[in-house]
């Protein structure tokens, strides 16, 4: 089982990366890391992180599922990124897997797979256009799953998230 990870070139969220890193290698799941090109990309709080492929680079047949790591940089580098909203749109239709936290579920959002799905992120002015534009059915939980899409609201949460996304990856149904 291999996850795909997508996070913006700079101001990722750090715990939002790392929670479910954390939880997918202890779980014995890989991963691989993108973003809008290859290479270093920065966190808010500084951490690094290596892109190894680019969202051009990236063949979907290949993961079981996708997450989208929040922080301002995926405001900046994410949102309007429509590769990323593409591959979202794969997963969707594949039955596979759609994790995103923080301002991250504004892509899901755009990309049409929140429309009457519950879900939650962290609220801004521009994110809780986008997210009832999208047809979010918005819940205030930490972490929300609807079916294969799961979705969290910020660095707090950014460990359950972790937890949620490995539980319905391994979980019977699989």
């Amino acid at each position: 089982m291999k996850i795909l990870i997508a996070i913006a070139p700079e101001k990722f969220r750090d715990e939002e990366l790392a929670g479910p890193v954390a939880a997918l290698q202890k779980a014995g799941i890989a991963i691989d890391i993108a973003s809008t090109r290859r290479g270093a990309c920065t966190g808010m709080l500084g951490a690094r992180a290596t892109a190894t492929l680019s969202f051009e680079e990236v063949d979907p047949e290949q993961y079981d599922g996708l997450v989208i790591v929040g922080g301002s940089g995926s405001q900046v580098h994410l949102w309007n990124d429509q590769v990323l909203v593409h591959l979202v749109k794969f997963f969707q239709r594949s039955g596979k897997v759609i994790a995103a936290i923080c301002l991250a579920p504004v892509v899901l959002a755009r990309a049409g797979v929140l429309k009457g799905k519950k879900s939650t992120y962290f609220e801004s002015t521009a994110s809780d256009f986008e997210m009832k534009k999208g047809g979010a059915v918005l819940v205030k939980d930490p972490v929300v799953t609807d079916g294969r899409v799961i979705t969290a609201n910020g660095p707090l949460a950014s460990e359950e998230f972790g937890e949620a996304l490995v539980k319905n990856l391994t979980g019977p149904g699989w």
